[in-house]
């Protein structure tokens, strides 16, 4: 277990470094390179609509790997959906500037931002099912977890070599070229990522069901037919956690240096303290969802970010770097509550033969109501306002208490208090 928890959260790693990496650049540089005839505004909109487009294409993604895992098994999905994305990531930092190629940038731009979603709406599933099937049942929330570190160091690895670029080089040389080299390092994680993945087994579920015969032949459909309700139920309640980690991770790096005139190294500091604090806490938090439950934690962190958002938006507006990181901090372990979890109580709602594919879309939908529309949605809220952004956090309030009512709904899988019904589709 110890050694597929590894592989699992280093894939995580190397992916989500490879999508991270981008949300970066595009609260620092992408704006004024590849969208130069917009307004300051208009350009930061403009690269974060890139930024969305690869939480678009995550849906997709899901659906097509999660088709192959429940096919022909998750290991296959776990090597492909890691080779598209690091080569996506590696062709964004190729990419010349506008002054260079003019309108085919962005759009060069945008085909590669939609193949890295592509490739990260397989690894989720991939991963986390590696591990969440291999596990025992009464550690299976502990061990699943791993894969849920994985954003944590991908974003720390992301950002702490944006960071060093960014505080080495001058400006003029991070924004000529400086900012290409992490999208090229990409490269150099997934060729590792993938020697670390070539030993790994099938899970014994999948294996399983290949050899009595009972494999879905069309995942997608019956995962529309028969668990449409439960999908949409993950996907409203997930959006909160995406909602939060890049209001703290994207609208906040670029609120804070645009609006606020905070350097970017300070913002950068401030985030990635808070980052490693919430992947340290993360297997303990999964411990608990072993002993007391799935369900009960995901309402204890909804609960939370519904009462911090305001606090967030309060403690962001002043622009000092210890109450900004207390303001990220109380929000990441909000969000870290949820989604330590999630990896376990995704995969028990479904049974085996369309798990892949059904716990991948919820969660990949989830990516697009949280997570693309976010740094949309709260720059145009702050925009123009001299005071602190109240309609950011009051977006970001009712975006709780929605996921606080769908987790209300959703059942409970711990596999003491849900025995009678193990193995039938919740």
């Amino acid at each position: 277990m110890a050694r597929l928890a590894v592989a699992s959260l280093v894939g995580t790693a190397v992916e989500f470094y490879d999508f991270f990496i981008y949300g970066t650049a595009a609260a620092l540089v992408l704006g004024p390179l590849f969208f130069p005839t917009f307004s300051p505004l208009a350009g930061t909109l403009a690269a974060f609509g890139t930024f969305a487009v690869g939480f678009l294409a995550r849906p997709l993604g899901s659906i097509v790997f999660g088709h192959v895992g429940d096919r022909y098994g998750r290991r296959p999905v776990l090597f492909v959906s890691l080779l598209l994305t690091g080569c996506a990531t590696v062709a964004v930092g190729c990419v010349p500037a506008y002054g260079s190629i003019g309108i085919a940038a962005p759009l060069l731009l945008l085909t590669l931002r939609f193949l890295q979603g592509l490739g990260l709406g397989g690894e989720w599933g991939g991963a986390v099912l590696l591990t969440a099937e291999h596990a025992p049942a009464h550690r299976r929330a502990l061990w699943a977890s791993f894969p849920q570190i994985g954003p944590a160091v991908g974003f720390l690895l992301a950002n702490g070599v944006m960071l060093g670029l960014s505080a080495g080089l001058s400006d003029a040389e991070f924004r000529s070229w400086g900012w290409r080299v992490p999208f090229w390092v990409a490269g150099v994680l997934a060729a590792a990522g993938l020697l670390l993945r070539s030993s790994l087994a099938e899970t014994p579920q999948f294996e399983e069901l290949s050899a009595t015969g009972r494999r879905a032949s069309a995942p997608l459909a019956e995962v529309v037919r028969g668990h449409w309700r439960l999908v949409l139920l993950t996907a409203g309640a997930l959006a909160v956690g995406y909602a939060i980690f890049y209001t703290v991770s994207t609208w906040a790096l670029a609120y804070g240096t645009e609006r606020l005139g905070v350097s970017s190294t300070v913002m950068l500091t401030c985030v990635m303290a808070a980052v490693a604090i919430k992947g340290a806490v993360t297997p303990f938090v999964a411990l608990l969802a072993d002993r007391w439950g799935r369900r009960p934690l995901c309402l204890a962190g909804c609960a939370a970010a519904a009462l911090w958002m305001f606090p967030l938006v309060g403690l962001l507006h002043t622009g000092r770097p210890l109450l900004m990181f207390l303001g990220f901090l109380g929000a990441l372990l909000a969000f870290i509550t949820m989604f330590a979890v999630v990896a376990a109580y995704l995969p028990e709602l479904y049974e085996p033969r369309v798990r892949c594919t059904g716990a991948a879309v919820g969660y990949n939908l989830a990516g697009v109501l949280g997570g693309a529309l976010t740094p949309l949605v709260a720059t145009a809220l702050s925009e123009g306002r001299s005071g602190p952004p109240w309609g950011v956090a009051a977006y970001l309030t009712l975006l709780a208490l929605l996921s606080l009512g769908c987790f209300a709904l959703l059942p409970e899988t711990l596999p003491e208090r849900s025995a009678a019904v193990e193995g039938a589709p919740a």
